[in-house]
């Protein structure tokens, strides 16, 4: 009888397993890619199997998602995929919101902003979002003044006051923590500062501030979003075995937004 029930159990997880969703989500390293390993976990045994894709930049997951080679990412923020929209032209909508991290300011030169010295040369994303997103943390910390109007997006045209005559260097967000040799100071997102071993509450020098408006979210292709397994993805994100994931692993330095 043990051995029967057994063969039955076991028949009817192969069953499970077989009826399982498959979708791919498209992150970026570090601790969207981590989150996620997690979030696999938790939406295997609510039927859904997800392939975990890494992409190296910022660009390509929304081409891939909107080229339907993924059926969801989650490495942005809203004013990123806004931008993307309105430069691309890509269908996409946000599902959920997920984790806030805040942009740094990292050096191997001082060890303290007002330090900084006159004509530094100071490294941000070369991607509008991110790159504005630096200015704006340039600007809250009084290091710069930016045009009025210029809202989430601004661009180093739009830098009208600039007293210490920094230099701004536009690199690949991914390249950013290796500018560090290069430059005086470098802006960088947190996914790639811990990619690349910086540890963001002890490494960097200045921070934004925690009610930034760059909360990350998950997207998918607009008409999938009423989907199941868009559904159960999102649960599977907000449980609370994810939410102790995060605090447990990140400290403070990623932090959660639902």
């Amino acid at each position: 009888m043990l051995r029967i029930l057994t063969l039955t159990s076991a028949i009817a997880l192969s069953a499970a397993a077989a009826m399982a969703e498959e979708i791919k989500v498209g992150v970026s390293p570090g601790e969207h890619a981590e989150i996620m390993e997690e979030v696999k976990k938790v939406a295997e045994p609510m039927g859904l199997d997800i392939d975990i894709v890494e992409f190296s930049d910022y660009v390509v997951p929304n081409q891939a998602l909107a080229d339907g080679d993924i059926q969801a990412n989650s490495f942005q923020h809203k004013p990123y995929l806004d931008n993307q929209i309105k430069d691309r032209g890509f269908d996409l909508v946000p599902v959920a919101d997920t984790i806030t991290t805040p942009m740094g300011i990292y050096s191997d030169k001082i060890k303290d902003m007002k330090d900084l010295a006159e004509g530094s040369k100071v490294a941000i994303p070369n991607d509008p979002t991110n790159g504005g997103r630096a200015l704006l943390l340039l600007q809250d910390l009084g290091l710069i003044k930016l045009a009025d109007g210029t809202g989430l997006v601004p661009s180093t045209l739009d830098v009208v006051e600039n007293p210490k005559d920094l230099s701004f260097l536009e690199l690949d967000a991914a390249q950013l923590p290796r500018s560090l040799a290069d430059t005086d100071i470098a802006i960088i997102n947190t996914n790639y500062a811990i990619a690349s071993g910086l540890n963001p509450k002890t490494d960097s020098i200045a921070m934004e501030k925690a009610d930034s408006p760059y909360v990350n979210i998950i997207v998918v292709k607009k008409g999938d979003e009423d989907k199941p397994w868009v559904k159960t993805l999102v649960e599977a994100y907000h449980s609370d075995d994810v939410k102790k994931f995060i605090e447990d692993s990140y400290h403070g330095t990623v932090l959660t937004s639902w």
